[in-house]
């Protein structure tokens, strides 16, 4: 074997190898390297309990005097039309019916001046009075119908007035704070009760405005509340169309406190031992990222 043929042989020898090295390297399959799944999004906020609107009301007076009594107490039970408190009055009611007899006085007067009306018709008929005369007469009619009718509304008005001095419930719901007791002197739209359907509660949560896209209705919230050990499930039921100043302060000390915020509403899926205005944490879990 000459020189020449060693050096193609050594070529040949080398490039089958090669050829061989990259057959392999195409049918062994590449590792695979896992890939950790991203940590789920969650957007964490802070609100607080609240009623629904209309299920807490605050019960008022509209007339100023001294209570005579506060018939409840705080976490009564109270039905819509229930007695709740009197103010004095002795007063209203001397004026109401003195209002009243002047309505009868003006009433009886009025059918006198109707039946003499009529019956001076049959004499003018006969010609024993004249048509002035019967004017006349028709004339006092009126004048007794007039005064009977502003009595019957200055009456009207008393009664009014003596009504809303008996104070009554205006919804079913639980007595949640009591202002005024009895023998105080309160002024005209002095707060004296105030009433919740404490059953039928939501929570209000102050999300800052940034991250409006990070959350829609229907996402589902974990809400917890300091001193509870329990979590309990809720889910996004309104967002508002507006931003709005805060009005929780952070108890993390670096978040900001003068951030704008949308009061989101949160509805309960299942009953808490939470309190009218107990503050909680909240955790929004968005279905898909946004």
């Amino acid at each position: 074997m000459n020189k020449r043929t060693l050096i193609i042989s050594s070529i040949a020898a080398g490039s089958i190898a090669l050829g061989i090295t990259l057959w392999g390297s195409e049918q062994s399959p590449r590792p695979v390297i896992p890939q950790a799944n991203p940590a789920p999004f969650i957007l964490r906020s802070e609100g607080r309990v609240a009623a629904y609107p209309g299920s807490d009301v605050t019960v008022g007076t509209d007339l100023g005097g001294t209570l005579t009594r506060v018939f409840v107490q705080e976490g009564d039970q109270v039905h819509q039309g229930q007695l709740l408190a009197l103010i004095d009055s002795r007063q209203d009611l001397a004026a109401l019916h003195e209002a009243q007899s002047k309505v009868q006085e003006l009433t009886a007067d009025e059918r006198f001046q109707n039946a003499e009306l009529q019956r001076n018709q049959a004499l003018l008929a006969s010609g024993i009075i004249s048509r002035q005369n019967l004017d006349q007469i028709r004339t006092q009619l009126d004048l007794a119908r007039s005064r009977r009718q502003a009595a019957e509304a200055t009456a009207e008005r008393l009664g009014v007035a003596v009504s809303k001095l008996r104070i009554e419930a205006p919804i079913d719901g639980t007595v949640v704070g009591r202002f005024a007791n009895g023998g105080e002197t309160v002024a005209a739209g002095a707060k004296l009760l105030e009433i919740a359907q404490t059953d039928h509660v939501r929570i209000e949560a102050e999300i800052d405005e940034f991250d409006l896209s990070h959350f829609a209705l229907g996402d589902p919230v974990k809400v917890s509340a300091e001193g509870y050990p329990a979590t309990w499930r809720g889910r996004i039921e309104e967002i508002p169309h507006q931003v709005t100043g805060r009005k929780l302060k952070p108890q993390d000390p670096a978040r900001p406190s003068d951030t704008r915020v949308l009061m989101v509403k949160v509805a309960l899926q299942e009953p808490t031992p939470l309190k009218l205005g107990q503050r909680v944490e909240m955790e929004i879990q968005p279905f898909t990222p946004r």
